[in-house]
């Protein structure tokens, strides 16, 4: 009896474990939206265009836009490194 609730709990708990998502950057889009959720989870969008519209979508929600370290194209317009001079 006692093995059966063994199996019984460490079954239960393999169910409630959430499975870890890998997070996927799109290397067709230049930036990124890094968004905050409930319980710690952060979500990682890559597919938008340009720091402006990034931006736009981040208004108010817990997130930031960052540069896609994988995307091979040309430099981001509008983003703070040429907005600064370096």
């Amino acid at each position: 009896m006692r093995m059966l609730q063994l199996l019984i709990l460490a079954g239960a708990t393999m169910l409630t474990v959430a499975p870890a998502a890998a997070q996927r950057y799109d290397p067709r889009y230049p930036v990124c939206l890094q968004s905050w959720h409930q319980r710690g989870m952060t979500i990682i969008d890559c597919s938008y265009i340009s720091m402006d519209q990034c931006r736009a979508t981040a208004s108010g929600l817990a997130a930031m836009c960052l540069e896609n370290p994988y995307w091979q194209g040309l430099p981001i317009r509008g983003s703070r490194r040429q907005d600064r001079g370096y």
